[in-house]
């Protein structure tokens, strides 16, 4: 079974790893992957006529290392709880939109389950805020489970 992580590094995100460990057997046939996805913000434009910032290496260095600390924070949770096995673990950081991405990833890798937290927003928070795992449950090639905290 292949099981892909979701994690934004967020409380809820370490609920969800929690849980899965949980429900695991890690003698059986079970590969992992966390997957966290960092997305370029829009560079606005100044004024009118006047050209975009344009990309910033520096800050998509930054997000780059915060969604690995993510990945990684996750990794050593799920290690911690297998301490005497060989997991079969595997981490991976993507870029782009989340909601995306991570539907994506579950496609090429060919997942059989994508866990993910939910932050619990209400209605009127995700008109606003949206909701990642609303949409890879809406959009993902196989069975999601949301893990609330």
């Amino acid at each position: 079974m292949k099981i892909l992580i979701a994690t934004d590094g967020s409380k809820f995100s370490e609920a969800a790893v929690e849980k899965i460990c949980q429900m695991i057997n890690i003698a059986e046939n079970i590969e992992i992957e966390i997957a966290s996805a960092y997305e370029m913000p829009i560079m606005a434009v100044g004024a009118p006529y006047e050209l975009p910032t344009g990309y910033n290496p520096a800050l998509e260095n930054e997000l780059k290392q915060l969604t690995g600390y993510s990945v990684s924070q996750a990794e050593r949770q799920i290690r911690e709880h297998f301490p005497d096995s060989q997991v079969n673990v595997t981490t991976k950081i993507l870029c782009g939109t989340p909601k995306q991405a991570i539907v994506q990833e579950a496609e090429e890798w060919g997942a059989d389950l994508i866990v993910v937290g939910s932050h619990g927003y209400g209605f009127w928070e995700r008109m606003v805020l949206g909701s990642v795992s609303n949409a890879i449950v809406h959009h993902a090639p196989c069975s999601v489970l949301v893990v609330r905290n």
